[in-house]
């Protein structure tokens, strides 16, 4: 392993106010959610800020909800309201719940191989504060954007990955995640992910690829969607499970080709719209904006 590290530059993050915290909430659809939720942060004098609600069937169907507030001294008050919630929901409500501080930004690890675009743009859009996360390392199985990475003053390890048995090179995985990260991006990063590696990270992990998966499998997509004549062009960002490729889905675009454009032309574009998918992804995730249910998300962009 080949460890590129600098000091970490200074980085003023947007993020959201001070002293707001952002509550999700699902489960089972019942008459009074939305109240006895209001009625808890009311209590504490709490600002509602936003709130986004969704039911796939108001008769007993799954329920989710997203509430951003704001209340002074927050950090201090936090505890509480998260009890008074607990309270408050355990009465008869089939709900599960997450309470965060938005002060606090996610921290995320980029897994990222020898293709630059949607690393460099994340470490980008991270600089200048579109993204409200804290970029704990850039690990590559390839050195060759070490001095890219380094320019951004983020941790740069190398961790080689060749031939069938990723064992050693996932066992570095995790002692360099562990304790570290809140979630993993894969961007671009060629490598398969064994089911033991993503079980024993615990956290989310978003991938980006191609939208003519399944279509346009194993190498060259372009040329071969190319030779097709496709007339659009795309990316698909979702949550890497134990089955390939079929996560669930955060976040997709397309541009319109023509039968004028190149195999150059068609990943030029391409990797326009994997950059922009995956900048969503990624945002709305740290956000908290996204709710997996099954196999699907709900997201409250």
């Amino acid at each position: 392993m080949t460890v590129t590290q600098n000091a970490p530059a200074v980085h003023t993050q947007p993020g959201p106010t001070d002293n707001q915290a952002v509550l999700i909430v699902h489960g089972k659809d019942r008459t009074g959610i939305v109240a006895a939720i209001s009625a808890v942060l009311g209590k504490h004098d709490a600002n509602i800020v936003s709130l986004d609600q969704y039911s796939d069937n108001p008769h007993g169907g799954a329920f989710f909800q997203r509430t951003v507030f704001a209340l002074d001294h927050l950090k201090a008050k936090l505890p509480q309201v998260e009890l008074d919630l607990q309270a408050k929901l355990a009465e008869g409500f089939e709900l599960e719940y997450t309470l965060r501080d938005l002060s606090v930004p996610k921290r995320v690890a980029i897994f990222a191989s020898k293709d630059d675009h949607c690393l460099l743009d994340l470490l980008w859009r991270h600089r200048r504060g579109e993204l409200p996360v804290n970029v704990s390392m850039v690990i590559s199985n390839h050195a060759d954007t070490a001095n890219e990475v380094r320019f951004f003053g983020v941790p740069f390890f190398h961790v080689p990955s060749a031939g069938p048995d990723k064992s050693a090179a996932e066992a570095q995985h995790l002692r360099l995640l562990q304790g570290n990260v809140d979630f993993i991006v894969l961007a671009r990063y060629m490598q398969i992910l064994s089911g033991t590696f993503i079980e024993h990270v615990g956290v989310p992990i978003i991938n980006i690829h191609h939208s003519f998966l399944p279509s346009f499998i194993g190498a060259g997509p372009y040329a071969k969607a190319k030779a097709r004549g496709v007339k659009l062009v795309g990316a698909t960002a979702h949550y890497v499970t134990e089955d390939l490729d079929e996560g669930p889905i955060i976040e997709q675009d397309v541009v319109r080709v023509s039968h004028a454009d190149t195999v150059a032309d068609l990943q030029r574009r391409g990797a326009d719209v994997e950059r922009a998918v995956l900048s969503r992804a990624v945002r709305w995730h740290s956000e908290d904006r996204v709710i997996r249910h099954e196999n699907h998300t709900i997201v409250f962009a």
